[in-house]
């Protein structure tokens, strides 16, 4: 409650208009400094192609430049490519865990529910409900400890 209460405030005092506003001219800002590096890197370039062209000839500046941006787009496409696959494996590993602590979190979430529905561990009903699906999973963990699959650690010489 204090989280919103602070947001209202804020909205209310006008600060959060100024943060916008100052965002904003920051945006606006970079955007223009982003433009004039672009602008003095294109000269750059046109500078290297005169000088290049002056010393070696028109036809040979040409292809020197185009087979250049080329081989600069393969790389970077390359470590694109590289990359994704690393980011897609480091992603399915944090979900793995994510649903991992949601599987627990949700297990001792239900677990005094289950216990005051079945007036503790006093009957056999009551014990099966909590020991059944407790001994599937410690199963389950054996199993998975047990198995040896290079899909568990695709990328451990990563680091």
């Amino acid at each position: 409650m204090g989280l919103l209460a602070s947001l209202l405030s804020g909205l209310a005092s006008g600060e959060t208009i100024a943060a916008v506003r100052r965002a904003r001219r920051a945006a606006i800002a970079y955007a223009f400094a982003a433009l004039a590096t672009f602008c003095g890197l294109g000269f750059l370039v046109g500078a290297a192609y005169i000088w290049t062209s002056a010393r070696y000839g028109s036809l040979a500046a040409a292809i020197g430049f185009g087979v250049g941006f080329l081989v600069i787009a393969g790389l970077i496409l390359l470590t694109h490519w590289l990359m994704s696959g690393v980011r897609v494996r480091r992603e399915a590993r944090r979900r793995k865990a994510d649903m991992k602590a949601i599987g627990i979190t949700a297990a001792l979430a239900v677990l005094p529910s289950l216990l005051k529905a079945t007036g503790g561990l006093k009957g056999k009903a009551g014990l099966g409900v909590i020991l059944g699906p407790a001994v599937a999973l410690v199963a389950y963990a054996i199993y998975r400890e047990n198995v040896k699959s290079d899909t568990d650690h695709p990328d451990a010489g990563e680091g």
